[in-house]
């Protein structure tokens, strides 16, 4: 019981949207299996999408029909109940929870309107921030004339780039660009099972807007990206390029950290096994698990950026590079962080695994193929040694390397 504590009544709502989910797609996920059985082992009678036929089909269409008239009543339960009851604010628990489920369901949270599906917002100190002027005045006595947007990577949250505890080798990055370089910090918190660029899109229409209301001038904008935040932040640099964003014009440094620019091997090795099911009809039906993997996750096997990277893959993605040639939009300056999690970076481990999710090419940058390079400069690069993915949004290297290149030493 003590867990429950941490879930808001619309979190329970949205939880028990998703068990009904759950139900009705274990049992097409059984069904299409007896049916595909039923063909290999005997004659049967012609069905439609794979769906079984006399007693046994209808069977499945009582478990379809009861299951959504639970689905249904549950729903009109909730809608009466919560509006009325107190919403409880959030905990680290909490948002850990909704962190990790937007990353792996997101975008079908988001599909059936499930009230677990994060929306976007931009915030400063945990709180979301207004586009309206005379709101945003008062969230913003003091505005800095410098900002720096942090965004979170996959299955995380804006608390990822506060360490957990205060050793010599971790650092607070938000707050010592605060305290020591004057950039204001916002974290962008976004649902992480979305495409890329939709989050993209989005995140660079909601800085337009804040910028519009901002109370007062700005004059440097720097975006500051963990592993898939690097991806939504050049996203959303190409495409405010696009829709001719003004705050493009104040943006001259992107900083990634562990950023996959072009693909992660886990997520190609996961497009492998999807396509091995899909050989025998046994195997078949479980290439629905691997759909479960949000749209998220499969943009990250190449490093999509924009709607055309992905629009004629399939839902699964394709196991080829389909992605278009994007150069930085001019004026804009990338700096990219990678790991290791091995003492040197040319061994093969560190070429294949990187800091175990992303290899090493693939977070500074660097591709064989000319039409995908991003042409940065050796000083734009910086590799540490024994070091995790999941630790470089809190390492204090990483963060002296960070501060070096916003300080002009690159």
């Amino acid at each position: 019981m003590s867990a429950l504590r941490h879930f808001r009544p619309s979190d329970l709502h949205g939880l028990s949207r998703l068990s009904i989910d759950g139900v009705l797609g274990t049992t097409e996920l059984v069904e299409q299996m007896h049916y595909a059985i039923g063909r290999v082992s005997g004659p049967s009678l012609p069905s439609r999408n794979g769906r079984t036929r006399g007693i046994t089909g209808l069977v499945y269409r009582s478990i379809y029909g009861i299951t959504g008239l639970v689905g249904s009543t549950t729903d009109l339960a909730f809608g009466q109940i919560v509006p009325r009851l107190k919403q409880s604010q959030s905990t680290p628990q909490r948002d850990r929870m909704l962190a990790v489920l937007n990353g792996v369901l997101g975008d079908h949270l988001e599909a059936s309107k499930n009230p677990l599906a994060l929306k976007m917002s931009l915030r400063h100190n945990g709180q979301p921030l207004s586009p309206a002027p005379d709101l945003l005045a008062a969230q913003m006595p003091r505005p800095r004339r410098k900002i720096a947007v942090f965004l979170h990577g996959l299955c995380m949250n804006d608390r990822h780039w506060t360490p957990a505890s205060a050793e010599i080798d971790r650092a607070d990055l938000p707050r010592l660009l605060d305290e020591t370089s004057g950039y204001l910090p916002l974290h962008l918190h976004y649902n992480t099972g979305r495409h890329i660029s939709h989050n993209g899109r989005d995140f660079a229409d909601q800085l337009e807007a804040l910028l519009t209301a901002w109370p007062g001038p700005v004059d440097e904008l720097v975006l500051i990206g963990h592993s898939m935040g690097g991806l939504v932040a050049r996203s959303a640099c190409h495409q405010a390029e696009a829709s001719g964003h003004a705050w493009l014009t104040k943006t001259r440094r992107l900083i990634t950290l562990g950023s996959p620019h072009h693909g992660a091997p886990l997520e190609r090795i996961g497009h492998l096994v999807d396509r091995t099911l899909a050989l025998t009809p046994f195997s078949r039906p479980f290439v629905r698990l691997g759909a479960i993997r949000s749209a998220g996750i499969i943009d990250l096997r190449h490093g999509n950026l924009v709607d055309e990277d992905w629009q004629q893959a399939g839902v699964l993605g394709s196991a080829h590079d389909r992605r278009v040639p994007l150069k930085l939009p001019a004026g804009l300056q990338l700096f990219t962080l990678g790991a290791c999690l091995g003492e040197s970076a040319t061994e093969w481990r560190a070429r294949m695994l990187g800091d175990g999710l992303v290899p090493v090419a693939s977070a500074l940058g660097r591709h064989r193929d000319p039409d995908h390079p991003l042409q940065l400069t050796p000083a734009a690069q910086q590799i540490l040694q024994g070091v995790g993915h999941l630790d470089l949004p809190t390492r204090a290297d990483a963060a002296h390397i960070v501060m070096g290149w916003l300080e002009g030493h690159a």
